[in-house]
């Protein structure tokens, strides 16, 4: 019954699979086509599959399908159903998009959905392409898309790595992970560069470009490595449903995994480092667990601290730790491993033995022993399909009277002691009610006192006490109450019988009962933790300030490990400040929690840092980063070295981070809209004042012209003013028109006009508008005449060349060169504006884009730090970037880039 009992799903496990499926059969199906890189054919083969299942009378139309120019990706979309396009108006262009709307209310049964990380346009009801996925599943569309390995979130990072290429479009590993299907298309590096080259990937002229940046051979096959690793992580993750679906329980070899069993012997750790160094050779998942059993939980706190270490171990070592709970082992971790299909186990030679009692393999003569064997040939028979692997014993392990005892030991010794001696005040009371009652009670019924002597011993003090009430007691009925009287003689042979039989169910109901006092124990406490963090995050949900989250910490951590606390927070300036902390406790070391905030490890009593400091530092450790550090004074030392009470502080330390994280961003928040407001208005006053001084300033400078022209008449004093009154005018038109241009880029009021334009021509405009400011400096132009068009804003970047010219005029000694130069690299347009004056410090290399910003050596110079501010928003309105060169250093050498696109034909101009 109980084996019947054991094997009985899990209604929690079946009402989530319910539930799972009803979910499923409403929701789509996602199917994806995964590659290393573009060219290895994913578009290709689902066309092909698409075509299948339309010649099968399945509806399957074409949403979107990029060809990318290639003619054999093109011919299979004939044939199929093509969703028109959404236009989507954008700067003054008409851009063609997936059309989400008409796919939903088309409602086909699979729909073609290509590059998943794929970027909408602005406008589009969705910002990224797989959000238009989910709708659709959403919807019950069946989905087949496309995606490469570089665009995973997980392995984006990783990617640019490798190849020097940072990927913007991404997609959440998350929708990757939940695909119903992934359909891995494949080629080796060498067979992809040949299709390359044969133009079947790119077009020509972008692919001798890809060749020589992203699409070299040592890329390829690390990319390969990737995608063929993260498929067989989605497989794995297929199997193990499906298993838990089918409930299948024996174990599938499709992956390694290592187990190791420990128990609280001195081979404990020693397993653990064996197991690890065994998944290490596998290049596999660890799990490290031991079996909480009744018998364990009677063993001296030495041992039990051998596990604890152990287990502390195999967390330092990354392994996942678990404490299971029950009777036998053996059936623990059986079930354990059917549930996460583990394929070798481990185990030591002193490991947590089989039977569910010690003392029954004693009563019995060893035959249980004999019957059952060690847990290693326990597992043998249990796990036929698992590789049981037994440990070497140490070449000399620690014996048991070694161990040095603990204070925690030293403290519960008077506790254990006296509990025998309460073992014998029980004995002693049944026999004084015994005499009471007897002769009037036969012997039979006058052995019951002595068996509640034995509950009595076992519900109070345990096992070793409940063991010495039972021998007593036996001793205690034969000298009082069987004949001869008052010896320990024994008249009749029958009574051998009773006292073996209430030794027996002396022992048996002494043991089971301080077996259900443990466990009663252990699940009062686990529910008392469980409680305490329910409460605590309760509490802490409601915390609007940092003040409040300390308080709470505070009351929950005293009460929990009767614990003082000081908390270092950390503010906006990205600094540690300490919150006030109890007088009574020790003052924390400011640099011990500095180190632990800077590196994210605790330190301190109880770990490898600085262990002889009496205060433990744990970092507050939120999903986006450190938060601050949790300084904890207990008086019980011996709570730092458990691992479970680790756990648990750990668990409140997270906890405390997610607090203040979630407090961060309010504040971030509130300081961004604050900074908002303050810029609106100060784009505003600037607009409103720039649009204000610039008639008066247009007709002074009419004026100053006027002047100048008719200047023979004055006096040479008065020209000299005139002349420079007529330059400051101007420049003080400058400004104004630069500030009204800042408000208006700010402001998003601005469109720009993108029309497809040369860049020499750009450029000699340019240098024609800055001809006064240029006067005597030689200026060398490269030949621009080759470079492709650009599709931009005409005016404005005439406007970036202007204000970069004039910042290498303003900041160069007079006569010194400038160069104007462009290039192209990968997919864009970079021109450079160089000079050969004093550079720009590193430290100042991204600050001097910030608006009204000037150098340290400008003090001399007119200006208010406009211009590179201005430059700076033109290019981002341009979807472009600029940049200081780090890698020149005869001056300052200043780098815009645009996009390239495709411009459109030119026509012959007729004769």
């Amino acid at each position: 019954m109980a084996a019947s009992a054991d094997a009985r799903p899990d209604p929690d496990q079946l009402l989530k699979q319910l539930d799972d499926t009803e979910s499923a059969a409403r929701r789509g199906r996602l199917r994806i086509y995964f590659g290393a890189c573009a060219g290895v054919g994913k578009t290709y083969a689902m066309l092909s599959a698409a075509r299948a299942q339309r010649d099968q009378g399945v509806d399957v139309i074409a949403g979107i399908v990029e060809t990318h120019g290639r003619r054999e990706t093109a011919e299979l979309i004939a044939g199929l159903e093509l969703l028109p396009p959404q236009s989507i108006a954008y700067r003054d262009r008409m851009l063609q998009e997936f059309d989400l709307p008409g796919a939903l209310k088309r409602k086909p049964k699979i729909i073609l959905v290509d590059e998943l990380a794929h970027s909408n346009v602005p406008g589009a009801r969705h910002a990224k392409r797989w959000q238009d996925v989910e709708e659709l599943l959403d919807a019950g569309a069946d989905v087949w898309t496309t995606l490469n390995v570089q665009h995973l979130d997980s392995l984006n990072e990783a990617v640019g790595g490798i190849t020097g290429i940072k990927v913007w479009e991404t997609v959440p590993d998350a929708l990757f992970d939940a695909a119903d299907e992934i359909i891995l298309v494949d080629l080796s590096a060498d067979e992809l560069l040949r299709r390359l080259q044969e133009g079947r990937v790119y077009v020509p002229e972008q692919a001798q470009r890809a060749g020589s940046n992203f699409f070299r051979k040592g890329n390829l096959i690390a990319l390969r490595e990737l995608a063929l690793r993260r498929t067989a992580d989605h497989v794995d993750d297929d199997v193990k449903a499906y298993r838990d679906e089918r409930a299948i329980e024996h174990v599938w070899r499709t992956r390694e995994t290592v187990l190791a069993c420990i128990g609280p012997g001195p081979q404990a750790a020693h397993v653990v480092r064996n197991a690890h160094r065994l998944a290490r050779q596998l290049e596999c998942n660890l799990h490290v667990i031991t079996v909480t059993t009744p018998r364990i939980a009677a063993l001296p706190p030495a041992r039990q601290r051998l596990l604890e270490q152990a287990m502390a171990l195999a967390e330092q070592l990354g392994a996942r730790i678990e404490t299971l709970a029950g009777d036998n082992p053996t059936e623990v971790i059986t079930r354990y491993i059917r549930r996460h299909n583990i394929s070798k186990a481990v185990v030591g030679r002193d490991e947590i033995h089989s039977r569910s009692s010690a003392w029954i393999g004693a009563l019995l003569g060893g035959v249980w022993s004999r019957r059952r064997g060690s847990l290693a040939e326990a597992l043998v028979r249990a796990c036929p399909d698992v590789d049981i692997v037994r440990i070497a014993a140490t070449a000399a392990p620690a014996p048991q009277r070694d161990l040095v005892p603990s204070e925690a030991d030293e403290a519960d010794a008077p506790l254990s002691r006296y509990g025998y001696a309460w073992a014998g005040i029980y004995c002693a009371i049944a026999t004084l009610v015994s005499s009471l009652a007897f002769p009037a009670l036969h012997q039979t019924n006058i052995v019951m006192f002595y068996l509640l002597a034995v509950v009595a011993a076992a519900l109070r003090h345990g096992r070793g006490p409940a063991a010495l009430a039972a021998a007593i007691s036996v001793g205690l009925f034969d000298f009082f109450f069987v004949l001869p009287l008052w010896s320990f003689a024994v008249s009749d042979v029958q009574y051998l019988l009773t006292f073996a039989v209430l030794l027996g169910v002396g022992l048996l109901i002494g043991q089971l009962t301080a077996g259900l006092r443990a466990q009663a124990e252990s699940s009062a406490k686990r529910e008392a933790d469980t409680r305490g963090l329910y409460e605590f995050a309760r509490e802490l949900s409601s915390a609007l300030q940092a003040e409040q989250i300390v308080g709470s910490a505070e009351n929950f951590l005293k009460a929990a490990f009767n614990a003082q606390i000081a908390l270092y927070v950390q503010r906006l300036d990205d600094q540690l400040h300490r919150a006030p902390k109890p007088a009574d406790m020790p003052d924390p070391d400011p640099a011990l929690a500095q180190w632990t905030f800077d590196h994210g490890q605790a330190a301190g009593i109880g770990t490898s840092t600085l262990s002889n400091s009496p205060i433990l530092y744990l970092p507050l450790r939120a999903p986006m980063r450190v938060r601050g550090v949790l300084a904890l004074h207990v008086s019980k030392r011996a709570l730092y070295a458990e691992p479970q009470t680790r756990r648990q502080l750990d668990a409140y330390a997270t906890l405390i981070a997610i607090a203040l994280e979630r407090l961060h961003y309010v504040e971030v928040a509130q300081q961004a809209l604050v900074g908002i407001e303050s810029e609106r208005m100060r784009n505003a006053l600037l607009a409103a004042v720039s649009h204000d001084l610039r008639t008066p300033l247009t007709g002074l400078i009419g004026m100053a012209d006027t002047l100048v022209r008719n200047s023979i008449s004055l006096p040479e004093a008065a020209q000299e003013t005139v002349q420079a009154m007529r330059e400051q005018a101007r420049r003080m038109h400058a400004l104004v028109i630069n500030l009204l241009d800042m408000a208006r880029l700010q402001s998003r009021e601005t469109a720009l006009r993108r029309e497809w334009q040369s860049i020499e021509e750009l450029v000699g405009v340019s240098l024609a508008a800055m001809k006064e400011s240029l006067a005597g400096r030689p200026v060398v132009v490269d030949r621009l005449s080759d470079l492709p068009l650009v599709e931009c804003d005409g005016v404005l970047i005439e406007r970036v060349l202007c204000n970069l010219l004039e910042n290498a005029a303003k900041y160069t000694p007079p006569g010194s060169p400038i160069h104007i130069g462009a290039a192209i690299q990968g997919q864009a347009l970079q021109v450079a504006v160089s000079d050969q004056g004093p550079g720009v410090p590193l430290s100042d290399r991204q600050r001097i884009f910030e608006k009204f910003t000037r150098g340290a050596s400008e003090s001399a110079t007119p200006g208010v730090g406009l211009g590179l501010a201005i430059c700076q928003a033109i290019m981002q309105a341009h979807r472009g970037r600029i940049w200081v060169d780090p890698d020149y250093h005869q001056g300052a050498r200043f780098v815009f880039s645009l996009a390239l696109g495709t411009p459109p034909a030119l026509e012959p101009e007729p004769r």
